[in-house]
């Protein structure tokens, strides 16, 4: 018929597209997958690149130290916060030696990471800043120690994320191209506020059962300066100057 209107086909409406979905850690590169621990598991902040970077300054700061002095303040820590356990459990407990930093302050249980020959320990934010003048009162600030610190508006790579119930599935480092990538030795835990055990100055009102920085730095920078003796060796002897 002349005149009369004729049904228009319509193209049938095209399925909407999700947008892309986040790795959940099962999956995808090495880089997805630890960013997705750091970002989600434990709400870190990262800066974009590969590899991942954690973001200092904002939940953490870290120091910087030599492995072999790191290990040795963890080991000198750890032996006496049992020694003063034992105070506390077995026989009266005295006021903390006079000598010692921040006195009979706990174990630390605050995240440690290894890469290569350096340790990296998570500190209280704000601590870097603190870094210098503890060092000047503490009477190490005229050497040089190999100790340095991380804080506001820098990064750190960030250590691959531990396999397990805490982590991710463990997966072949030479698939991604991760040989001497920095690992976790002691992790921090999902589900925890980091904040409560990083190491921080001892303020008054203050509670909580972290690890006193004072300490931490005063151990960190005679064990330090051990670690230097030690890998520059004994001194050489002068050659006796022959005469006639």
């Amino acid at each position: 018929m002349v005149g009369a209107s004729h049904p228009v086909p319509v193209a049938p409406a095209s399925p909407v597209v999700p947008s892309p979905r986040r790795p959940t850690g099962n999956g995808g590169s090495a880089r997805e997958r630890t960013g997705w621990w750091y970002e989600s598991a434990l709400g870190w902040p990262t800066a974009p690149g590969d590899p991942v970077r954690l973001r200092t300054g904002v939940r953490f700061d870290v120091l910087d130290v030599p492995a072999g002095a790191g290990y040795a303040t963890l080991e000198r820590l750890d032996r006496t916060e049992r020694l003063d356990r034992m105070d506390r459990t077995d026989r009266p407990v005295c006021a903390g030696p006079a000598g010692r930093a921040g006195g009979g302050s706990p174990a630390p249980g605050f995240p440690v990471a290894v890469r290569g020959g350096r340790m990296l320990l998570l500190v209280a934010a704000g601590a870097a800043e603190e870094l210098p003048g503890l060092l000047e009162w503490l009477e190490w600030g005229s050497l040089s120690l190999g100790l340095t610190a991380l804080g506001a508006g820098g990064t750190v790579d960030a250590p691959l994320a531990p396999p397990g119930p805490a982590g991710l599935p463990p997966r072949p480092p030479e698939r991604d191209g991760l040989h001497g990538a920095a690992v976790w030795l002691r992790p921090p835990e999902p589900g925890h506020e980091v904040e409560s055990s990083l190491p921080a100055l001892s303020v008054p009102g203050r509670t909580g059962t972290a690890l006193d920085l004072a300490r931490l730095v005063h151990t960190l920078a005679t064990q330090c300066h051990r670690f230097r003796l030690t890998a520059s060796g004994p001194p050489r002897a002068r050659p006796v100057a022959r005469v006639g």
